[in-house]
């Protein structure tokens, strides 16, 4: 059975998932982005056993704590390769902030699967909000990244980003979901593809 504990890290309030199977407790740690220890204490609370760690894209929100999760658990990082430079490279003068960052253990590609348990993840490429940006489905649970959110999408303005390729990625790949699928987004509360498919505004136009 696949169950998920959220973490909200950073003054982004990003939501780093700790998805895990029962009974075996092993783990994915989706987007740890800051607040390292915030993340290690939960895991160690709820005995959970960290398999890899996946970074829905490259941005230093959904990153930032990779370092000190690899270092406690030694488990793989895996992004899209799309997101290399971004990950090494945030912006903003927050270089310095990474110098220590690991590197990637492993590029993630569509159709990728992953398994912990007896769960499998799919990789969805979902480019729009970065170009190596990417969601991950198991059943009814969509892990969604910065790609789509209750009420919104992400933002396209950032280096990297394209509105174009973010709306193909959403109306091609994510809303011919099912209705009941679960989307749990990057940032705020979780949502439905048939809530967004009928009220979020920037898909009903």
């Amino acid at each position: 059975m696949l169950k998920v504990e959220i973490a909200v890290v950073s003054m982004f309030a990003t939501n780093c998932y700790l998805v895990y199977s029962e009974p075996t407790r092993a783990t994915l740690v989706i987007d740890p982005g800051a607040e390292a220890k915030k993340i290690i204490d939960i895991i160690k609370r709820l005995n959970l056993d960290p398999k890899y760690i996946i970074n829905t894209h490259g941005h230093i929100d959904h990153i930032g704590a990779n370092g000190k999760i690899k270092a406690e658990f030694n488990v793989p990082i895996m992004l899209h390769k799309n997101d290399v430079d971004l990950y090494h490279n945030p912006g903003f003068g927050l270089k310095h902030v990474l110098k220590k960052q690991p590197q990637p253990d492993h590029f993630l590609k569509e159709d990728d699967i992953i398994s912990i348990g007896s769960d499998n993840f799919k990789v969805i490429e979902t480019p729009g909000h970065t170009q190596g940006g990417i969601s991950i489905l198991s059943g009814a649970c969509l892990f969604s990244g910065d790609t789509l959110f209750a009420g919104s999408i992400g933002r396209t303005d950032l280096a990297g980003g394209s509105y174009r390729e973010l709306m193909s990625s959403i109306h091609e790949k994510l809303l011919t979901l099912p209705a009941d699928t679960k989307v749990y987004p990057g940032h705020g509360p979780l949502t439905t593809i048939g809530e967004e498919t009928v009220s979020n505004p920037f898909l009903t136009e």
